[in-house]
């Protein structure tokens, strides 16, 4: 019977297997038609002497009018605020930036039609000496993915992922069975594709987001996860795509709170903001990418009183700190769905001072994992 059970069990995800996979090759598809249908068309506008255009959403999901009065604010997290026209055969700048386009997606069309993958940079060096730099072809994919209304991982173009994953989560990933929950203080590289991922299993309580590698390994020492029933993920500085929609994954499949510890500093809490609200480069992408519910746990300006820290640990804001912070400050979703978080920013800019989180170390090496984790937590001090 339990024999029978379990082959009962393996069939039904085979066949979850294999509808997701049919699903991906449908998509594909569709896409592939898509695109061969718009180059159909841009040649035979060239060739009957036309001049084609093409009409690109833009997107924003934040902007500074919100501090103008009255606020001016048209953001949106899913609807386009306006409209770019590009237009092939004018001698202008959106004429060379269609013309771009239309070369990464004749790249991407080879790879849906060989069913392959390739990194960004690996198409900038098909053709750098149109390109330029790097930065031309990330914006073509974006207008792609604008285009198409799609994600990157759509167009068989894939980024290098750079986060690390450890604590109570199993998973399988391709063929491949990812099981940090037998070593919970080992690290783990974060999937490239959640699409790869399946079989999600997780006796974890909540997921824990650093922002730099040496406090996840500072965590990892210390077997944190050893002695609290948590995931701890790192995206190693600003998170990659591969992180943020990991973590996104996470959260819903698991329906577990979320906590952010990033450095007392303006870069630290954009890396915060990148994870709660999205980047204004993957605006178009932000409502599939953003963790809306993450938490702030630290480090707040008033930890730096309130642990007694030494002085030597304290740092002056530089004038390019105080730039960039004046400037965070003026963004529109900190009115409108942060005041709390825009209160704490408003305290470091007037105190105008910044630490980073392994100041918590200066009285004891564990402090941060045995003391000051926890405690937030349990107590719930976190915004």
């Amino acid at each position: 019977m339990e024999g029978r059970e379990k082959r009962r069990r393996a069939t039904v995800l085979d066949d979850d297997d294999e509808l997701r996979g049919r699903r991906r090759e449908q998509e594909a598809a569709l896409l592939l038609h898509k695109i061969k249908g718009l180059v159909g068309w841009v040649v035979a506008e060239v060739g009957a002497g036309r001049s084609p255009s093409v009409a690109l959403n833009r997107y924003q999901n934040y902007c500074t009018s919100a501090a103008a009065s009255p606020p001016t604010c048209a953001c949106s997290y899913d609807a386009p605020v306006g409209t770019d026209i590009l237009c092939l055969l004018r001698k202008e700048f959106h004429a060379s930036r269609l013309s771009v386009l239309l070369r990464v997606l004749f790249v991407v069309q080879q790879l849906l039609q060989q069913n392959k993958h390739c990194s960004k940079r690996d198409i900038y060096y098909m053709y750098p000496s149109i390109f330029i730099e790097q930065a031309v072809v990330d914006r073509a994919i974006n207008d792609i993915c604008i285009l198409f209304k799609c994600s990157r991982h759509n167009l068989n173009v894939v980024p290098v992922a750079k986060g690390l994953v450890m604590g109570w989560i199993r998973f399988v990933e391709g063929e491949k069975k990812v099981y940090c929950i037998t070593n919970v203080n080992a690290a783990f590289s974060i999937p490239v594709s959640i699409e790869t991922i399946k079989d999600i299993v997780s006796v974890a309580h909540y997921i824990l987001v650093v922002e730099k590698e040496t406090v996840f390994q500072r965590l990892a020492n210390d077997k944190f996860c050893e002695r609290n029933r948590c995931i701890v993920i790192t995206g190693r500085g600003y998170p990659d795509v591969p992180t943020r929609r990991f973590l996104r994954h996470l959260v819903e499949q698991l329906h577990l709170p979320a906590y952010c510890l990033v450095d007392s500093d303006p870069y630290g809490f954009d890396i915060l903001a990148t994870y709660k609200f999205g980047s204004m480069q993957l605006a178009y992408d932000a409502n599939l990418l953003r963790v809306p519910g993450i938490r702030w746990l630290g480090v707040f300006t008033s930890d730096f009183e309130e642990y007694c820290l030494p002085d030597y640990c304290l740092l002056d804001l530089s004038s390019e700190d105080r730039k960039k912070l004046e400037g965070i400050l003026t963004r529109c979703y900190l009115h409108r769905e942060a005041p709390e978080w825009r209160a704490e920013l408003e305290a470091m800019l007037e105190k105008g001072v910044k630490f980073e989180i392994e100041a918590l170390s200066a009285s004891s090496i564990s402090f941060l994992s045995q003391e000051y984790i926890p405690q937030k937590i349990k107590l719930g001090r976190h915004i």
